[in-house]
């Protein structure tokens, strides 16, 4: 029985999560974010292996960690949604029929793409600013500030068309179900 036909009582079913096909964008966010974290391994394992066998530190691995750490963060919210993994609020989409639950992802999925435009506005104005004024970070390294805001900027980018693509997936499902 689907889980749009459980009798009261009945155990849920797995919802159906429509998303759309992951394209070259997602696969390249989900590429760069893995080989943030790869780097970020390969560095705290140095510094741990400086720290413990020569008695120092590379003294920008803290600096460094954190940026990537932001990348992974932004880079991997378009894979996440394009993959159906972004939020959901399953508790109130079991009790729904297919169509309302749809319209229910629909609403939710533009209320965060409302957000998520707002966020890479911002960001990415940040970006630009710091860039004009040469903002750096007040460290040993002195990163230019606009090189992780950039960053952010890209990923809610890439999350907001990640949004639009599953809307326009869901879209077509509820045309399918009105049919």
């Amino acid at each position: 029985m689907s889980a749009s036909h459980d009798a009261p009582g009945e155990p849920v079913h797995a919802i159906e999560n429509i998303v759309a096909v992951p394209g070259r964008l997602e696969d390249s966010a989900e590429w760069l974010a893995s080989l943030a974290l790869v780097a970020m391994i390969l560095l705290i394992g140095i510094e741990a292996i400086v720290r413990n066998v020569f008695g120092g530190s590379l003294q920008i691995t803290d600096e460094v960690c954190g940026y990537l750490l932001v990348a992974v963060t932004f880079l991997s919210m378009s894979v996440s949604e394009a993959y159906g993994a972004f939020h959901r609020v399953e508790l109130i989409q079991a009790r729904l029929g297919p169509a309302a639950r749809i319209r229910l992802q629909m609403a939710f999925d533009l209320c965060a793409l409302l957000a998520s435009l707002l966020v890479a506005w911002q960001v990415s104005r940040l970006a630009f600013n710091a860039w004009r004024a040469e903002d750096v970070a007040p460290t040993p390294l002195q990163t230019p500030l606009w090189i992780p805001q950039a960053v952010m900027g890209i990923g809610m980018a890439l999350l907001c068309l990640a949004l639009l693509r599953s809307l326009a997936a869901k879209h077509r499902r509820l045309k399918e179900l009105s049919a």
